[in-house]
Parts: structure tokens; C-alpha cells; sequence
């Protein structure tokens, strides 16, 4: 069975809300070089991002229009299979996108079922709590930077 893994960036305080912009992924100037390598690397072991839809929609309006990124960012996330789990959306508009609208266990375990890579749930934590609560994280990566945040 695959590994679902949480992926979340997050405060020495605990905040994982990227809204206020306390980290610059992708920025190596401001010293994320080590974790952008990680990122890579977890990115080669993964073929399926598990969303909510808040973070899908905000990552569909960034990511797909970028042109000079130089991480390879853009172009795993426009080619990467994404599964957001909705049960208002219709239409992703994002390549590679199916919307997961049944009972979340049963659409996850099918998902952890099938052969692949790993499937990492990023952001949405709304979706992360409700994983968590049905005891299918198998696995939490957090990226810790050293920002208090409030």
C-alpha cells in the first residue's frame, strides 16, 4: 500500500498558515536551499498530491502560470496527479487534476491502494485534520523555520 505523507511548513510556534508570508518556498536567497533539495527529493518519491480545495484553487491561480521558476516547482505540480477532495467543485482547469467527492476514507484508501509512488497531502489543513482523525497519515514531514509568527 502507498504512504500517504503530511507534508506541512510551519513555525517554531506552530503556525502553518502561509497567508501571512513568514517563508518563500523556492526562494534561495532567503537560505532554503536545503529545504528546496528536500522538497526535490520528495517530490521524486511522490506521484499524487492529495488538496483541499482552498489550497488547490490558491496553488491552480500561482503555479500554473509561472514561467521563470528555476526549482522545478512548475512543472511537477502541472504534471504531478492531483486529487482534491470537494464536494462543491466541478471543474479543476488544472491538467492532471480528479475531484474526490465520495466518502473520504473510502477515496483515499482506494488511492492508497493503487500501485505508485507516494501520495502527500500539502496545505489544506482542514483536509489534514480530518486524515488524521480517520488514522490514514501514515507518515508527517514538517518543515520547521525558524519564524515566530504570532
Amino acid at each position: 500500500m502507498r504512504t500517504l505523507a503530511v507534508t506541512q511548513n510551519i513555525t517554531i510556534d506552530g503556525v502553518i498558515d502561509l497567508a501571512g508570508g513568514w517563508f518563500a518556498p523556492g526562494d534561495d536567497s532567503a537560505g532554503l536551499a536545503e529545504v528546496n533539495e528536500v522538497l526535490q527529493q520528495q517530490a521524486a518519491g511522490a506521484d499524487s498530491l492529495l488538496l483541499g480545495r482552498v489550497s488547490f484553487e490558491d496553488m491552480r491561480a500561482f503555479w500554473p502560470g509561472q514561467s521563470d521558476d528555476t526549482t522545478g516547482n512548475t512543472n511537477y505540480l502541472n504534471s504531478v496527479d492531483k486529487f482534491v477532495v470537494s464536494s462543491t467543485m466541478e471543474d479543476p482547469r488544472w491538467q492532471n487534476t480528479t475531484i474526490l467527492h465520495g466518502d473520504l476514507r473510502e477515496e483515499v484508501t482506494r488511492l492508497k491502494r493503487r500501485p505508485g509512488k507516494d501520495i502527500v497531502a500539502t496545505g489544506s489543513i482542514t483536509l489534514v485534520h480530518e486524515l488524521i482523525r480517520l488514522g490514514l497519515v501514515d507518515e508527517y514531514r514538517l518543515f520547521i523555520y525558524p519564524v515566530v509568527a504570532g
